[in-house]
């Protein structure tokens, strides 16, 4: 890793390779002179290659480093450059993609691979400007790849770089608030080196590593000398965050239809929650309805003949509503499904036109991006 390359001291004291900025003991030096002796090494780092860039910081929203590092490896290994994703099928890449989470993301992946070859000649542009045309490039990640593959003086603000400018700064305004992340960036910017590459990369080790949300490492910190939040006793309570909104809760029965050793999947519409992936017939309980019921039966039973063409064993016992398989909570970003493992039978396995309907053995469902959610589902019936 280029790190390696950068540890070696001169006479002077002054790390060999690392350009001096504004002076020996400004922040950014200091924070430099830091991020070459401690930084991770990490597979993203090995290049500055604005697709392996690009990939890493989509994979790394919302979503831990030592998560990340597994998936991108295996994700680079079947999909080594730009070209070779825009050529590639939606569901090998969800596969791929299968127990990462935020499903959104790698939904994106295609339709941005694709328009880098098309209109850019399968090179990622160097302009801002240009990148946010790319689908689902937003301001950090078009900053992120920028800042690191092409070393522009351009801020890449997430999480963790809000946290370390919020306790730099003493900076107490909601960072919810867009006004508040374009205040952060601009004082950012006035400090910003020449080595952008490096130190948007610092910034983020720091708040990674040091600067962490609960119990920072203050006395480990190289630049808590200047860190205003410390010297007024403020880094507990800052970055100030207001409250999000409650998450909205639903009952659901997830239908495990089988028709002798076969069971019924489908792919989800791609603009619905989890779209693209497989899983099983979903109904939305009313509220004060319970899964095992009449009404739950009913409702599953219409469904079933309605979208897929599926009929069910006729039973006597229907108020007692279906089979109990299992149940599991799964908490998503803004909401929480509570889902109800229902079995029943169908009379037989309907050809339709539906093209992503399937009968299948449950052996073969391993085969298909199924997400978390219906994974955790089949956990709790044993059925996994």
């Amino acid at each position: 890793m280029e790190k390696m390359n950068r540890i070696e001291r001169g006479r002077e004291g002054e790390i060999e390779g690392v350009p001096m900025v504004q002076s020996r003991n400004s922040r950014p030096q200091r924070l430099l002179e830091w991020y070459f002796l401690n930084a991770r090494d990490l597979p993203w780092r090995e290049s500055h290659d604005p697709y392996r860039i690009w990939l890493s910081e989509v994979m790394l929203q919302q979503t831990q480093v030592v998560t990340v590092i597994g998936y991108f490896l295996r994700f680079v290994e079947r999909f080594p450059t730009v070209q070779s994703l825009a050529s590639a099928e939606e569901d090998e890449v969800f596969k791929l993609w299968e127990g990462l989470g935020y499903y959104s993301r790698a939904r994106r992946l295609i339709p941005c691979a694709r328009a880098v070859v098309a209109q850019h000649g399968g090179v990622f542009p160097g302009s801002l400007e240009e990148m946010l045309k790319l689908p689902g490039v937003g301001p950090y990640t078009a900053g992120a790849v920028l800042s690191i593959a092409y070393n522009q003086r351009v801020p890449a603000v997430d999480g963790n770089v809000l946290r370390v400018a919020s306790r730099w700064y003493a900076y107490d305004t909601d960072i919810r608030l867009p006004a508040a992340h374009k205040a952060i960036e601009s004082r950012l910017m006035a400090e910003m080196p020449e080595d952008a590459r490096h130190f948007n990369q610092a910034l983020m080790e720091l708040g990674a590593c040091v600067c962490t949300p609960k119990n920072p490492a203050c006395d480990r910190c190289p630049v808590a000398e200047s860190c205003e939040a410390l010297s007024r006793g403020l880094v507990e309570v800052l970055p100030f965050k207001s409250k999000a909104k409650a998450k909205v809760e639903s009952e659901k029965v997830v239908a495990y239809v089988t028709c002798g050793e076969l069971i019924l999947i489908e792919k989800r519409a791609p603009d619905v929650l989890l779209g693209s992936l497989w899983g099983f017939p979903v109904v939305d309980l009313p509220e004060g309805v319970g899964a095992k019921t009449e009404t739950a039966y009913r409702a599953v039973e219409a469904l079933l003949r309605e979208d897929y063409g599926v009929e069910l064993v006729a039973r006597e016992d229907v108020e007692a509503g279906g089979k109990v398989l299992g149940a599991a909570t799964h908490v998503f970003t803004h909401r929480v499904w509570k889902m109800h493992l229902m079995g029943f039978e169908a009379a037989a396995t309907v050809e339709t036109d539906l093209p992503e309907t399937r009968w299948v053995r449950p052996s073969a469902i391993k085969h298909f991006a199924l997400p978390t959610a219906f994974k955790k589902l089949l956990r709790a019936a044993k059925m996994d």
